[in-house]
């Protein structure tokens, strides 16, 4: 994790939190369910064996990776039966008589002087009991490199802990300006730390197509580049450009499924969105057939707002998605598919004769209606693929699919949910971390300014389940992910400070007790996790 770069406001809080006593609490973040702090304490030495029961084996090696570059040497993992007791100065990790009522990803930890018993029913547990194990430790266990004459001591503790919702995300967009592979893989290790366990990877947009699609080869040969990097940036603001000086880039399929790999072993599903039918110019720069205009499609000079929407009225488009869909697909095995939905330009559907007399032939009344009359028939190809559709607020315009789940950013969580629909809750004024981190724009790098600003306190002030939501509705909240779009966000430094550390205030959200929350005391836990 990089150092946290705080807003004015923040910084001012954490001065004055400073100057206060710590407490004997560990600084744990997200907060966990119950914590009790007891007497004593247990120090890791080199002799310390991490015992690993059946199936824990593999998290038993990430805990040994974790703590190797700090510690210098690397702890011994010893694979052991599943009723193997807890042997003194072990660190034990299984699965073996876990308490079930703690769910999937819930765990049971215990430390002490004779050493450290980590029980969950799944290996997911385990996973999220060892990050909140090396948050017990000093913050310098978190450090790149060998860290001399530290002792390497945890309080003795009992916790058990699990997630209060199931989906618990972030979304990074790639399509504004690019990121790396690695880069993506350093976001998706911060994510983890944090107990998040959803990537929602924006991968197409007006601005730049950035999955291969071999069939169509154009979509990244021409869709993944632009002239330079746009939005008023110097060209020095980024490096993503390629030998012929163009900004951009894109991800292989192999990539993608290393990334969706790295992913799952730290329990992160990836979600892929490929937007349609709005938000197309970069597909349609490629492919102008598919567009009701023919084209052409200058998509990739700006910053500028375009209007690139598929043709509906043209059987080729749903060949050309559904093609699409048939190798995305595959490569994510998680249950969604996300096609944005978002801001469709409804005015270039009016003006098509095509798509009019479409709407006559279908008995629709509207553009809204065709919309999700297009909605319907992709949602059929995503359902045939094995996956539900996901999709922003505005696919509920006109109906949905029964299977199709709603990402709610302006709104339609309570109509989605008496539907029926399964809802990610999302909505600007709290989940939108590209907008500025305080009232004084003057102190921070450019941001999106049409909203917010978005302070930290106000994240934290986040409750998924909305105000006045029906109990019985209620079920069909899965979680909230907060959201970077990235116009303003030319590298990856820039991405860090937009995220952090909001995220933590996030984290904190959607995995700790809503009676738990507490503003000061998490600034004060802050603290610790700004070392980290």
């Amino acid at each position: 994790m990089r150092p946290f770069y705080h807003a004015p406001g923040v910084l001012l809080l954490l001065t004055w939190f400073g100057t206060v006593a710590q407490a004997a609490v560990p600084a744990l973040i997200p907060q966990p369910q119950n914590l009790t702090v007891q007497a004593g304490e247990f120090t890791l030495t080199p002799e310390t064996v991490i015992a690993a029961g059946p199936g824990a084996g593999a998290t038993a090696e990430d805990l040994a990776d974790y703590l190797r570059p700090a510690m210098g040497y690397r702890l011994r993992v010893k694979n052991v039966a599943a009723e193997a007791a807890p042997q003194a100065g072990q660190i034990l990790l299984t699965t073996n008589s876990a308490d079930i009522a703690l769910g999937a990803e819930g765990y049971a930890l215990t430390t002490g002087p004779g050493g450290v018993l980590l029980r969950a029913p799944a290996t997911a547990g385990l996973f999220y009991g060892v990050q909140t194990l090396r948050q017990l430790l000093p913050p310098e266990i978190y450090a790149t490199n060998r860290q001399a004459a530290m002792a390497w001591t945890m309080p003795a503790v009992t916790i058990r802990d699990w997630p209060r919702f199931r989906w618990r995300g972030y979304m990074l967009d790639v399509s504004r300006h690019f990121f790396s592979v690695a880069e993506v893989r350093n976001l998706l290790d911060t994510l983890a730390e944090h107990k998040l366990n959803t990537f929602h990877w924006h991968l197409t947009d007006d601005h730049g197509w950035r999955i291969e699609i071999k069939q169509y080869p154009r979509l990244t040969e021409i869709g993944a580049w632009r002239p330079g990097v746009g939005f008023d940036f110097p060209s020095n603001s980024t490096t993503a450009y390629d030998a012929q000086g163009r900004y951009g880039g894109f991800y292989t399929q192999k990539e993608i499924k290393l990334v969706v790999a790295y992913a799952a072993h730290r329990h992160i599903t990836v979600v892929p969105e490929i937007e349609m039918p709005g938000h197309a110019s970069a597909a349609l720069a490629a492919y102008p057939e598919y567009s009701c205009t023919g084209g052409p499609y200058a998509a990739h000079l700006d910053a500028g707002i375009f209007h690139g929407i598929y043709d509906p009225a043209k059987d080729s488009t749903f060949t050309f998605l559904s093609n699409i869909l048939a190798e995305v697909a595959p490569l994510f095995p998680g249950p969604y598919i996300h096609i944005g939905g978002d801001e469709v330009p409804k005015e270039t559907w009016q003006h098509s004769a095509d798509c009019q007399a479409l709407m006559q032939r279908e008995g629709l009344h509207t553009e809204a209606e065709l919309q999700s009359w297009f909605t319907r028939r992709i949602e059929k190809t995503v359902s045939a693929q094995g996956h539900a559709l996901l999709g922003w607020s505005e696919i509920l315009q006109g109906g949905l699919p029964a299977r199709a789940a709603v990402m709610d950013w302006i709104g339609g969580a309570r109509e989605a949910a008496a539907a029926g629909h399964d809802v990610v809750m999302s909505p600007t004024g709290y989940c939108y971390f590209d907008f500025y981190q305080s009232t004084n724009r003057a102190t921070e790098p450019k941001a999106a300014s049409w909203s917010g600003p978005l302070t930290l306190q106000h994240v934290y002030a986040f409750e998924p389940i909305p105000t006045n939501f029906p109990p019985e509705l209620a079920a069909h909240i899965l979680g909230a992910q907060g959201n970077l779009w990235t116009e303003q966000i030319p590298n990856y430094r820039q991405v860090q400070y937009m995220t952090l550390p909001r995220l933590c205030a996030l984290a904190e959200t959607v995995w700790s007790a809503k009676t738990a929350r507490n503003y000061p005391d998490f600034l004060h836990r802050l603290q610790t996790q700004d070392r980290r």
